[in-house]
């Protein structure tokens, strides 16, 4: 084929990649086709209907009036901005250990600055949206700052109605239909992180009540690296008269470790460092959170099994330390 009758994108009017050929790509490919041509790009940057219609179709709980506004005033383009921070999980993997090193002077301090937090929050099954919501905490009261850090979404008697089939059985089905997404947003430093692993890195049954329990989690480096924390959020579905699933609780803990729930000042700093750090890609996404979770479960293992080698030789040491007192006082009055 001749140059002359070589055609792409960029031949056709700015108006028809517009509205009949950008409009119809997701949020990956749009950004994927933005960094691929300069023309594409300049589009995507001043359109901002454009990413803001692909917020809304991927996460219809910023649609809302209130995430709206605030989105608003991130950045000219706040939508593409949100979309950049909230759609990719932070990196570097926390998980790889690397020297730990003092944050910068505002990182320790961006804390004191944040008021309240808004989480955006939409479930699907099966690409099917059965739950959304929007939910503002509040961060500088003395409640929040010393209590265990934990927001919750569904007060104790609400329940949401959904059409799934409550599995008798076998519930691992669910790790491939269930779909969340948690983003936090901090109005104040104007950053937005997506704290859920996207599909549910574990399910299970719940021995007392049958309830089944998803769990999405994000891991996240910790104060004083390599020490690790997970930001789990936890999805309990009961059982309605008529055999469907019920969502009766949607909750986020932030937890170390030896499983400890971390309070909100020390939450929200780890949560702080994580909005304002890097993000990764956002390739296969999915995949890298259930590595990360399933090597943060690795080493909670392996630590909890050098406490308990530590526990048992002190156990030991303390036995023969007693037999020897024993010993030499026997030796000494007989």
């Amino acid at each position: 084929m001749s140059k002359s009758t070589t055609t792409g994108i960029t031949s056709l009017p700015a108006e028809i990649i517009e509205s009949h050929v950008l409009t119809r790509l997701d949020g990956q490919t749009l950004a994927a086709v933005s960094c691929a041509s300069a023309a594409v790009h300049s589009m995507s940057e001043t359109n901002h209907r454009l990413w803001s219609d692909v917020c809304h179709s991927t996460w219809p709980s910023t649609s809302g009036e209130i995430v709206t506004g605030i989105i608003s005033g991130f950045s000219s383009n706040g939508h593409r901005e949100v979309y950049s921070q909230a759609f990719p999980l932070p990196s570097p993997d926390p998980t790889i250990i690397i020297p730990p090193s003092s944050p910068p002077r505002s990182e320790k301090l961006i804390n004191l600055t944040t008021t309240r937090l808004i989480s955006a929050v939409d479930i699907y099954h099966r690409n099917k949206l059965i739950f959304t919501k929007t939910e503002e905490t509040e961060t500088i009261s003395g409640w929040f700052q010393c209590s265990p850090f934990r927001i919750d979404l569904l007060d104790p008697k609400d329940m949401v109605p959904t059409e799934i089939p409550h599995p008798d059985q076998d519930c691992t089905s669910l790790t491939d239909d269930m779909t969340l997404s948690w983003i936090l947003i901090d109005p104040n430093s104007k950053r937005a992180v997506n704290l859920s692993s996207h599909r549910p890195v574990s399910v299970q049954r719940h021995w007392l009540t049958g309830d089944v329990q998803m769990r999405f989690a994000s891991v996240l480096a910790g104060d004083n690296h390599p020490q690790l924390m997970q930001c789990a959020v936890v999805v309990s579905c009961g059982r309605s008269e008529g055999g469907e699933m019920q969502v009766r609780e949607l909750s986020m803990q932030v937890e170390d470790m030896d499983g400890k729930h971390l309070n909100g000042k020390d939450s929200l700093v780890i949560l702080q460092r994580v909005m304002n750090g890097k993000r990764g890609n956002g390739v296969k996404r999915e995949k890298e959170a259930r590595n990360r979770y399933k090597k943060f479960e690795e080493m909670k293992r392996e630590k909890r099994e050098r406490k308990l080698r530590v526990e048992e030789t002190l156990d030991m040491l303390s036995v023969v330390f007693g037999l020897s007192v024993f010993a030499a006082m026997f030796f000494i009055f007989c």
